[in-house]
C-alpha cells in the first residue's frame, strides 16, 4: 500500500508541475499579445493624428493662399482612381493580415 501513496504522490507532484508550466506558457503568451496589440493601437493613434494635422496645416495653407484643397484634386480624376485603387489593395492586404493572425491565434 505505501507504494502506491508514493506512486500517488508523485504523479500529483508531475500533474501539478505540467499544469503550472502549461499555465505560465499560456500566460505569458496572452500578455505578450496584449502588449503587441497595445503597441499597434498606439502607433495607429499617433499615425492618425500625424495625419489630422497634416490635412489641418495643408487647409490653414491653402486658406491663406485662397486656393480650396479639394478644387486642386478635382482636377485629376485619374489620381483619385489611382488612390482608390491603393486603398483597395492595402484593405485586401489587411484582409489576407487578419486571416493569417485569426488562423495563428486558434
Amino acid at each position: 500500500m505505501r507504494n502506491n501513496l508514493v506512486q500517488a504522490f508523485f504523479v500529483g507532484r508531475a500533474l501539478a508541475e505540467v499544469i503550472n508550466e502549461r499555465l505560465e506558457v499560456t500566460l505569458t503568451d496572452a500578455l505578450s499579445e496584449l502588449g503587441k496589440f497595445d503597441a499597434e493601437m498606439k502607433e495607429q493613434l499617433h499615425q492618425f493624428t500625424e495625419e489630422v494635422m497634416t490635412r489641418a496645416s495643408r487647409a490653414a495653407e491653402a486658406s491663406q493662399t485662397g486656393v480650396t484643397p479639394s478644387s486642386t484634386n478635382a482636377n485629376s480624376p485619374t489620381d483619385l482612381q489611382a488612390e482608390i485603387d491603393d486603398l483597395r489593395a492595402e484593405v485586401a492586404l489587411l484582409r489576407t493580415e487578419l486571416q493569417k493572425y485569426r488562423s495563428g491565434a486558434k
